[in-house]
């Protein structure tokens, strides 16, 4: 298209009129199951009435209201909902416009309260493409690539279960323990640590979940030093992984919580959650933005928290991601090439490999989604440091019969590519 930066990737060439539930609708009136719900965003799927009709409504009354000129009269309502649903301790909200911005806001509150610099990161992160975020990223080069010098005081530990080259067994967790330990004796000591940030799912990484012990042991290691642990659950939050927050599957409660995607149905909203503690110490005026608590914004995500609640779809995402992850598990008994299956809810990766040396193939799992698409009209990602992992992350709102779609569209795309 003319006029439009060609810095965007594309995966499909789909020009779309309109979205349905799990359905996308091109120009020309076909059908597409959205399995990647745009990014693991639309959590009650495309253009739900209820957040359709509350963004609609809101509309009339303010588009845009300046927080810190005013404040809009839903605003304490919405972080009324976000107290009710988040982890304990969670009882304070800051409120920006993405998943990055959200992140950069996270940093920002463990330096002021902390008094500390340094951030460790985990191994496969994703924490977005501003610079702190990109600084903050280890998932694939392609997204620090050319950006550097990056913003300094970042250091990177081991995630448990991060595949190696060859497609070896990934890092154990006494090795992702030992070496954390390691990082705080030798490179960031604890009283110049400000935070540790982790995805409890990685999500560009390969949708690998962190092991609830390694969790359990992170947050033992916070509390004992005085450093925040920060939950990136930009990706796994409001249901994603069969429960609210990921987090909630190992029992561990964050310092800092980090929101958006699934937070609003798609409209552009993000938030961070902590105490009040620690928020009443984050100086008046050293943070901000224009459009952060936009009053649409604001609005769908009300919306969407209830329809998650009245319609059940915590619950619907545990179900229909047992369904396709036993589904997907059938499917590799018989195919070489279909290598480990992880999952977390409606969070799903699935490994492609080369069915004789086991080894990761990006080629394979690129000729798979392609035919997922053209044949089938299933669109699906990938991800993962390989590029051979398809993760599976379609709308809260998918039912059985979508699911048994999906399953049946990825075997004969898996069997069709490995004819050539």
């Amino acid at each position: 298209m003319a006029h439009l930066a060609p810095v965007w990737s594309k995966l499909t060439p789909l020009t779309v009129v309109r979205g349905e539930g799990a359905f996308i609708f091109d120009t020309e009136g076909t059908s597409y199951l959205d399995a990647t719900s745009g990014i693991a965003v639309t959590s009650t799927g495309h253009s739900h009435p209820k957040v359709a009709k509350a963004i609609a409504e809101q509309a009339q009354q303010f588009i845009h209201a300046q927080v810190n000129i005013y404040t809009h009269y839903r605003l304490q309502e919405l972080a009324d909902r976000l107290e009710a649903i988040t982890p304990e301790g969670i009882d304070t909200f800051f409120f920006s416009n993405s998943g990055a911005e959200a992140t950069e806001a996270a940093v920002k509150l463990a330096r002021q309260y902390t008094k500390r610099t340094n951030i460790i990161v985990f191994q496969g992160s994703f924490h977005g493409r501003t610079a702190q975020a990109m600084a903050m990223t280890t998932s694939r080069t392609g997204y620090r690539a050319g950006y550097q010098p990056l913003p300094a005081g970042i250091f990177v530990s081991l995630f448990p279960g991060f595949p190696r080259v060859g497609g070896g067994d990934g890092v154990g967790f006494n090795e992702a323990i030992d070496y954390l330990d390691y990082l705080l004796a030798a490179q960031t000591a604890p009283s110049e640590t400000a935070a540790m940030v982790i995805e409890p799912v990685l999500g560009e990484g390969g949708y690998i979940p962190a092991p609830v012990e390694f969790l359990q042991a992170i947050r033992e290691r916070c509390t004992r030093h005085g450093i925040l642990l920060v939950a990136d659950e930009v990706q796994t939050g409001f249901g994603r992984t069969g429960k609210m927050f990921a987090v909630e599957h190992s029992g561990v409660n964050p310092d800092i919580l980090v929101m958006a995607k699934g937070i609003a149905s798609g409209f552009p909203f993000s938030a961070i959650g902590s105490s009040h503690d620690i928020m009443k110490e984050w100086t008046v005026g050293s943070h901000g933005g224009t459009y952060g608590a936009n009053p649409i914004g604001v609005a769908a995500a009300i919306a969407t928290i209830d329809v998650i609640n009245d319609e059940g779809l915590v619950d619907n995402a545990a179900q229909r991601g047992a369904q396709l992850t036993a589904g997907l598990r059938k499917v590799a008994e018989t195919h070489k090439e279909v290598g480990a299956i992880r999952a977390l809810g409606l969070m799903v990766g699935v490994e492609i490999v080369d069915p004789i040396t086991g080894a990761p193939d990006a080629t394979r799992t690129a000729a798979i989604l392609g035919e997922l698409f053209a044949r089938h009209h299933i669109i699906a990602m990938s991800a993962g440091t390989f590029g051979n992992i398809i993760r599976w992350m379609p709308p809260l709102i998918v039912t059985e019969d979508q699911i048994s779609m999906i399953l049946d569209g990825f075997l004969a795309s898996v069997e069709a590519t490995a004819r050539r």
